[in-house]
């Protein structure tokens, strides 16, 4: 049995927590989290935008710490689960391998390229596996997209673009703190960042222009240039590199809290989907859909709808991965590492209006 320690109980620890507990051959042991009321099972502040809400929890069994560093110490426990803030992620990861753990760490991995470095060395030199929760490839549509470009059936990969807007989300007060979060750069796009370089490989170059807030990006578009082939798919030597874009950021208007799309070229089809939340109702603007060569429009049908699967899903391949001691080839700490490489060069390139290089 897996013997897991959960570091934070916010929303998404509460995630781990309620996925960890429907997979089998793992036990949430520990949770580490400075709330009394937490640690005694008192769930009820918890809030997220989806998922079921905070309630009281039977944590019967369970070992519960005030400090992170007590769970550390607790030599019966295999992997420590960080969903701390994402400032305190390198230090907490750092100290967890250096004890002799494994590491599952919510994204973004860190604030900075150097602490993302940090944490990587720290697990070759413990010998132990660092994951990073890069949850969207587990999500229904972004999972099959990744399959039908996986197949080989539609050819090589010559482009896409992605969008991911949400409506600035004044309840969280430290979201536009760029040494506490980060803004949407780090907490928002960077989900499309990790999956343009799972897909696409690693971008030699950026062009951003946009807006910025506070000094950070507040709403931008992005040009990724590509210099060598891509990632997956086939047959891209000596054929024009991908065209690949992005749009992502905030509006000031809560009409429309949530947006997420994507449109990915290859030689025989396009893949397309396009997904939002307006005035607190969620829908499809444009369902999973394959363009076909011959004229057609096919829209299969995808298992999974309940964002708690995708969590379900990412967890399983974690308990996996550390049983095999393994890594991911999905949440490897070193497409993570790159993601934020790519995040932090767009903001450089937004700030400066020059392109780039990675």
């Amino acid at each position: 049995m897996l013997r897991v320690g959960i570091a934070g109980l916010g929303f998404m620890g509460m995630v781990h927590h309620l996925s960890y507990a429907k997979l089998r051959g793992v036990k949430v042991a520990a949770i580490a989290d400075p709330d009394a009321k937490k640690r005694g099972g008192d769930w009820r502040s918890i809030k997220g935008n989806f998922g079921p809400p905070g309630a009281k929890m039977d944590l019967a069994g369970v070992a519960t710490y005030e400090s992170v560093d007590e769970m550390i110490a607790d030599a019966s426990l295999d992997v420590i689960d960080i969903t701390l803030p994402p400032a305190l992620h390198a230090d907490i990861a750092y100290r967890a391998l250096a004890a002799g753990k494994h590491v599952f760490c919510e994204k973004p991995m860190a604030m900075r390229p150097a602490d993302c470095d940090r944490m990587v060395k720290a697990a070759a030199k413990a010998k132990k596996q660092l994951y990073i929760g890069h949850v969207l490839p587990y999500f229904p549509e972004y999972a099959w997209a990744l399959k039908e470009i996986q197949s080989g059936k539609h050819g090589a990969l010559i482009g896409g673009s992605f969008k991911r807007v949400i409506s600035d989300p004044a309840w969280l007060t430290t979201f536009w703190d760029p040494d506490r979060v980060g803004g949407p750069m780090l907490d928002l796009h960077v989900h499309d960042a990790h999956f343009i370089r799972l897909v696409f490989g690693k971008p030699m170059a950026v062009s951003t222009s946009g807006r910025m807030r506070n000094g950070l990006p507040e709403y931008w578009n992005t040009q990724f240039e590509f210099s060598g082939q891509s990632a997956v798919g086939s047959g891209q030597e000596g054929k024009a590199l991908p065209t690949v874009l992005a749009t992502s950021g905030t509006i000031n208007q809560q009409g429309r809290s949530f947006q997420h799309a994507f449109e990915i070229h290859l030689e025989r089809a396009t893949l397309v989907f396009d997904f939002a939340v307006i005035g607190g109702e969620g829908a499809y603007l444009c369902p999973p859909t394959v363009l076909t060569h011959d004229g057609k429009a096919k829209r299969p049908k995808l298992a999974g709808g309940d964002p708690m699967d995708a969590f379900e899903t990412e967890l399983r391949e974690v308990v996996r991965c550390v049983k095999e001691d393994k890594p991911s080839a999905v949440l490897s700490a070193e497409l993570a590492r790159d993601a934020i490489v790519l995040c932090q060069a767009q903001a450089k390139s937004l700030e400066s209006g020059k392109r780039v290089r990675v």
